[in-house]
C-alpha cells in the first residue's frame, strides 16, 4: 500500500509508512512539499493501519537543506491553510507533526539545516548517519531568525548552552556531535542505520495502539513548547526575513550558488562564516 504525493514517496510495510522526500533539485522546503506533508498528516491521522512514519530522503546529499527563500509567501500560505486562524508558518505545521497520531521517526542521511533541521526536531525521534549527517541552524549568520521551532526545541533537547552555541554559532554539526549533545537519539554507521530503525519502528508498530498513543501524548505534554512561543518565533522570522541587511547576505549567498547543488549548500556553515 502507498499514497501518491508530488514530493514524498510512500510505502507501508508491517504498520510502518516509509515516507521518502523527493523534491528535486535539492529538497528545498516549498509550497509543494508543505502541501504534501499536510496531506500525509491528514491521511495517516485517519488510517489506523499506519502506526509509525519513517521520513527519509531520496537525495544522498540533502534531507531538507532549508526553505526555498524565493517562495516564503507561498509555503507560508500553504502551511497556514492546514491549521486554525492563529496557526501560521512552518512552526505551527511542525507542531502538528509532533502531535500526529502515528509515531514519527526521521532518518538523517544528508544535510538538514534551518527549517529542515526544525522538521527533525518536530519528529518524535531522530537517527543520523555517522558518515553523512549534517545539522545546522544558520539563520543568525544569515541575519534572520530560526522561526519554526529551533529555539524552543533545542533548549529542551540539548540545554540552554548548547542551544546558544548551535544557533548563535551558525555552524554545522555532524552526526556524532549531534548525538553527543542530544539533538539526535543515536548516530550509526550507514551499514547499520536502516536495519536498526526498521527493527525499532516495527517493534513499536506491534504494541497496543492505545498505550503508544497515550504515552506519546503525555510525553508531548511534558516536553513540547507552548504553542504561543512557536507563534512568536514564527513572527520574528517573518520580520527579519524582510530586513535589508539579511536580504543583502542572502543575495551574496545566492551569487555563490545557494539553493543549487554547490559547495555553498554542501558546506553552508563554512560559507556563512565567510560572508
Amino acid at each position: 500500500m502507498a499514497w501518491s504525493y508530488e514530493t514524498i514517496r510512500t510505502e507501508l510495510r508491517n504498520g510502518v509508512l516509509w515516507a521518502t522526500i523527493d523534491n528535486p533539485p535539492i529538497n528545498l522546503i516549498d509550497e509543494r512539499f508543505v502541501a504534501d506533508l499536510v496531506a500525509l498528516l491528514d491521511e495517516t491521522d485517519a488510517d489506523s493501519d499506519v502506526r509509525v512514519v519513517v521520513f527519509r530522503s531520496a537525495d544522498a546529499d540533502f534531507f531538507l537543506p532549508h526553505v526555498d527563500l524565493k517562495r516564503i509567501a507561498e509555503y507560508t500560505a500553504a502551511a497556514a491553510a492546514s491549521g486554525g486562524p492563529d496557526d501560521v508558518g512552518l512552526g505551527a505545521l511542525y507542531r502538528r507533526l509532533s502531535e500526529a497520531r502515528p509515531v514519527t521517526i526521521a532518518v538523517l542521511e544528508g544535510r538538514a539545516r534551518g527549517a529542515g533541521a526544525e522538521f527533525l526536531y518536530a519528529c518524535d525521534m531522530r537517527f543520523a548517519s555517522l558518515e553523512r549527517a549534517v545539522i545546522g541552524q544558520p539563520e543568525v549568520g544569515v541575519g534572520t531568525f530560526p522561526g519554526a521551532g529551533a529555539v524552543q526545541q533545542l533548549v529542551r533537547l540539548a540545554g540552554r548552552g548548547q542551544a546558544m552555541q548551535v544557533i548563535l554559532g551558525s555552524e554545522d554539526l555532524d552526526g556524532r556531535e549531534a548525538e553527543r549533545i542530544g539533538v539526535v537519539n543515536k548516530a550509526l554507521p550507514d551499514g547499520e542505520l536502516i536495519a536498526y530503525i526498521e527493527g525499532l519502528a516495527e517493534r513499536i508498530a506491534k504494541f497496543p495502539e492505545a498505550a503508544v498513543r497515550l504515552a506519546k501524548r503525555r510525553i508531548n505534554a511534558a516536553g513540547l513548547p507552548p504553542k504561543e512561543d512557536v507563534h512568536v518565533d514564527a513572527g520574528f522570522f517573518q520580520v527579519l526575513a524582510r530586513d535589508p541587511s539579511s536580504a543583502a547576505r542572502i543575495g551574496a549567498l545566492m551569487q555563490r550558488g545557494m539553493q543549487e547543488r554547490s559547495r555553498t549548500e554542501l558546506e553552508f556553515g563554512a560559507a556563512v562564516g565567510e560572508l
